[in-house]
């Protein structure tokens, strides 16, 4: 075995259950590689947080691989001309990856495939993002499924995915092609150091995400099923961003908690609860690889004539956590202090921003893209367009999220809230998600002065609601024309 071969990382860095990894110790002593293409995805290249995210992973990474005697190379630019350098200068006989499903992931593996050719060398790439591989699950006429419940059933229906397999043996070359220096990559926020606090909420690499799975498993996933709703309890396993960046398989996750269930079967319910949502990301990079325009098109064409408003100071607002609605707010600011949200408050500022603001979710999803750690492209992109209406499956449009409603259902202590909007700390609970209807007493005793110290509503919800409703009637009318929405 004496060919050199590279192992090309991808969304998978990670060591153990890498189906491309094993292929490559087998074959050869091996050169483990990772690209960062900045170009790669044009509009959608990596984002300001997950930037953060992919430093810290990459060093965990290098780390690994250094006590086992190897190294990581690190390169900067053109992801097939990187290749093309280093087949050059190692005379390396194969490519090893994990496929990607990404909308220009095809077109990039085809031409590393035919530069790897003209070294007289193999581009191979086996699967280990997904469970099941797109297009192996399918409805009964053969067509990809558009709704996720009978898609996560045929899922469930199908052969187990295989047991995941531990770090293989590798070997090593005695001669290394030259690598970047990590911090030379500048990934890093500096001026300012926005994630300043993020070493403290977040430790990236495979070791810590196999920690928190099991964390999540033996002390939290009992209190899934309904606590995955409550913001202020630590009830959901925050593997996301692990998993965005493959330092975790989801075939470890699903066998993790099969065996779960089998030692037990008192959190079945919660267990199968929480695969599910495994499954929702699933169904999202299924749904991108049969609909590629998924992050920038809307799924049902008829909402391509929906009057979407585009960036105004609503927006901004927005963003910075100052709409006048609590729970919206803290949620913004949650975003923008951990590079995380809760699902639940996903789901609450995403309708705010669409049905209440009328504004485009794409503006939304670019925000995510940009602050969310775990801002992987087809999750990201099918869950806006879940709750905006316009995907997939979707929520209905006419369902608006009452933001009052929610905070009282979902933040009725207010932990949450006042957690991230502290100028509403002393606000009685009565009146902490509807401060305006506070009597002037009551918010000088708790030191509030809206529009001041904290910010009137910018829209009221009843009518945002009905200026809603009367946007989505237009897209009925229009349904009815010949030729439009079809």
């Amino acid at each position: 075995m004496s060919d050199t071969v590279i192992y090309w990382f991808r969304h998978d860095l990670r060591l153990s259950d890498l189906p491309g990894l094993q292929a490559a110790s087998l074959t050869g002593n091996v050169i483990p590689v990772f690209i960062h293409d900045e170009k790669l995805g044009d509009d959608w290249a990596i984002g300001g947080a997950s930037r953060w995210w992919l430093h810290h992973s990459l060093a965990s990474l290098a780390g690994t691989i250094e006590a086992m005697g190897g190294k990581l190379i690190l390169r900067r630019g053109d992801t097939s001309s990187e290749l093309n350098k280093l087949l050059t200068e190692t005379g390396a006989s194969h490519v090893f990856a994990s496929r990607q499903y990404q909308p220009w992931s095809d077109e990039l593996e085809r031409n590393v495939h035919d530069m790897a050719s003209e070294h007289g060398a193999q581009f191979k790439r086996y699967p280990g993002t997904l469970l099941f591989e797109p297009g192996s699950v399918a409805t009964g006429a053969g067509t990809p499924f558009k709704v996720f419940t009978p898609f996560w059933r045929a899922c469930l229906r199908s052969p187990q995915p295989e047991a995941p397999k531990p770090i293989p043996t590798i070997s090593f070359p005695e001669v290394w092609p030259l690598s970047d220096a990590l911090d030379t990559w500048n990934l890093l926020p500096t001026s300012p150091n926005w994630a300043e606090s993020w070493a403290s909420l977040w430790r990236p690499g495979e070791a810590h995400a196999k920690n928190v799975l099991t964390e999540f498993l033996d002390d939290k996933v009992q209190n899934y099923g309904d606590g995955r709703d409550i913001p202020s309890k630590p009830f959901t396993s925050k593997l996301s961003p692990y998993l965005k960046f493959g330092e975790i398989s989801p075939r470890q996750i699903w066998w993790a908690a099969q065996r779960c269930k089998d030692q037990e079967p008192g959190r079945a319910s919660a267990v199968d609860k929480f695969l599910s949502e495994i499954g929702w990301r699933e169904f999202c990079n299924h749904l991108v690889v049969q609909f590629p325009a998924m992050p920038d098109k809307a799924f049902n064409a008829k909402f391509d004539h929906f009057p979407w408003r585009g960036a105004n100071p609503s927006l901004s607002a927005w963003q910075r956590g100052n709409t006048g609605y609590p729970i919206v707010d803290a949620g913004m600011r949650e975003l923008w202090q951990t590079g995380f949200m809760h699902n639940r408050v996903r789901m609450v500022v995403a309708s705010f921003l669409t049905k209440h603001l009328l504004i485009d979710w794409r503006l939304g999803e670019r925000w995510f893209w940009d602050t969310l750690l775990d801002a992987d492209l087809a999750s990201n992109a099918c869950s806006w367009q879940w709750v905006a209406g316009s995907g997939a499956d979707a929520s209905p449009y006419f369902r608006i999220f009452n933001p009052v409603a929610q905070g009282e259902k979902f933040d009725k202590s207010g932990i949450y809230t006042r957690r991230w909007v502290p100028e509403l700390k002393d606000i009685p609970d009565k009146f902490l998600h509807k401060p305006w209807e506070a009597p002037p007493l009551t918010l000088e005793t708790a030191g509030i002065k809206l529009g001041h110290t904290y910010p009137s509503p910018i829209v009221d919800h009843k009518e945002a609601r009905e200026a809603a409703l009367s946007a989505y009637a237009t897209l009925k009318a229009l349904s009815s024309e010949p030729g439009v929405g079809q």
